[in-house]
């Protein structure tokens, strides 16, 4: 009563919003002394003083050093509780990334982020999530039990290392502006994928503390959108996620995917069945980030009317929204290709980047569908504009000491990074697109290709309103000689 007597509905409103009732409680509760450190005893006038004074700090916008509880600050974990990583090698059928994902819905667990990517006729998913042993072990437990699952385990004590990548658009006209972010861009080893008048867009891998100690130094110029994938592992050295016996019995990548006919009767049960009359349909989509079946360098206008469409989806941060949005392409049929998930632009929304081959029609009804979910507050179908796509890989290699020198050319062509090696082994890092990070494999192939990490694709729309495939589709306005 005294705050609405005293300032108004409107002025108790902006206090609530913001939060900043930490400071006015020993205000109006205090009996001892006077909060503005007048040296008088406590009463009503001081009190009314106080909230107006700091009424009017909240209007005007002044900085606070009090804490607001709306403003997303990291929380540690609570007592018991770490961040573990999990790794699932699994097969590829339609469906199975919205049973992952339901492994965690069902039992409350918010994923922290997700990676995977599709590799001919596998997939690895690494998955981040909070929790404690108990709670982890379960998990793993009820992963390894979902048909199509080859290998579940916890890395989280083992030696490994560790990427993600960050595709981030900010603020950043031409002048002193620019040229400060374009240093900053340095320090960091972020690389320029688009630029406009007013905008710049950069490129960053690393750990998570590198992508996140960048977004946050760049804040200042203006973060207009981040694109994150989820975090990749490998383990160091010699040590292989999922041991296997001699490297010529597990093809890691083919040059070619060739369509294996199925017979109706050895398909294997699931969920989600497929009548005979129905075996034609986006989920009989061979990979469609193959560049094998591309028709141009980006991968659109695949396998006929199937076409790769990349969509990006703002979810709120709550547990289960993935799996409900899985849940409605699984419904239909569609394999989902390629999938990151990651923190947005803004505090408590994740953004999801995904993959799926289908029609402009078919495309458009699933999106319609997901629209109508409670947690989804954007989703937008980047296929037809320009856009900038990127994706991180980590591939570990056999490789003799007498071979490095050969490896290391390679990695110079292709701009890679080598992030670890042993007396048998290299692991190296690549960002580019899917052409990129196939020519990449079939050249590390006769050296034996051990292990094969990809976070998908993420992408952010070009300000410059021009790409490869946008001129493909323009008349040249010079003349025809």
């Amino acid at each position: 009563m005294l705050l609405n007597s005293c300032l108004g509905p409107q002025a108790v409103g902006a206090l609530g919003q913001r939060a900043k009732l930490a400071p006015v409680a020993p205000a109006i509760g205090s009996s001892r002394r006077c909060s503005s450190n007048c040296g008088h005893a406590d009463n009503v006038g001081c009190r009314v003083r106080t909230v107006k004074a700091l009424a009017a700090t909240v209007q005007s916008g002044e900085k606070q050093e009090d804490f607001d509880v709306y403003v997303a600050e990291r929380q540690p974990l609570q007592a018991g509780e770490q961040k573990h990583i999990i790794s699932v090698f699994v097969a590829d059928e339609s469906g199975l990334i919205n049973r992952v994902a339901g492994v965690f819905a069902r039992r409350g667990a918010n994923i922290d982020s997700l990676a995977v990517g599709l590799n001919i006729d596998k997939a690895l998913f690494t998955i981040v999530v909070n929790g404690t042993q108990n709670t982890v072990s379960n998990l793993v437990k009820q992963l390894g039990k979902l048909v199509k699952v080859r290998y579940v385990e916890d890395i989280s004590t083992a030696k490994r290392v560790e990427r993600e990548l960050m595709l981030i658009k900010l603020r950043a006209p031409a002048g002193p502006a620019r040229t400060e972010v374009l240093q900053l861009a340095e320090i960091f080893r972020a690389r320029v994928v688009d630029v406009s008048e007013r905008s710049i867009t950069l490129c960053v891998s690393g750990d998570a503390g590198k992508t996140v100690s960048m977004q946050k130094v760049m804040s200042k110029f203006g973060v207009m959108e981040v694109c994150r994938t989820g975090r990749i592992s490998l383990k160091r050295g010699e040590d292989l996620l999922e041991q296997i016996k001699a490297p010529t019995e597990r093809a890691v990548h083919h040059k070619k995917s060739e369509s294996v006919p199925v017979a109706l009767e050895s398909r294997d049960a699931d969920v989600y069945m497929i009548e005979k009359e129905d075996l034609t349909g986006p989920w009989e989509v061979q990979n469609v980030l193959s560049p094998t079946e591309y028709q141009n360098d980006r991968g659109e206008a695949v396998q006929g009317e199937f076409q790769a469409h990349t969509l990006q989806i703002l979810v709120a941060d709550v547990p289960g929204v993935l799996q409900q949005v899985t849940q409605v392409f699984a419904r239909r049929g569609y394999n989902i290709q390629s999938l990151a998930v990651g923190p947005s632009e803004t505090a408590g929304d994740s953004r999801i980047t995904m993959v799926v081959p289908g029609t402009n029609e078919s495309i458009n009804k699933v999106i319609k569908q997901v629209n109508k979910l409670v947690y989804v507050k954007d989703l937008v179908d980047i296929t037809a504009v320009p856009y900038v796509a990127r994706e991180l890989m980590l591939i570990k290699v056999r490789c003799s000491a007498s071979q490095r020198g050969e490896v290391c050319n390679l990695v110079d062509i292709f701009r890679l990074g080598v992030i670890d090696v042993s007396h048998t082994t290299m692991t190296l890092e690549a960002q580019g697109r899917e052409d990129k990070m196939s020519a990449i494999a079939d050249l590390l192939e006769p050296y034996g290709v051990l292990e094969i990490a990809r976070t998908g694709r993420v992408a952010l729309t070009r300000e410059s309103g021009v790409d490869t495939k946008y001129l493909e589709t323009m008349r040249s306005s010079s003349g025809v000689w």
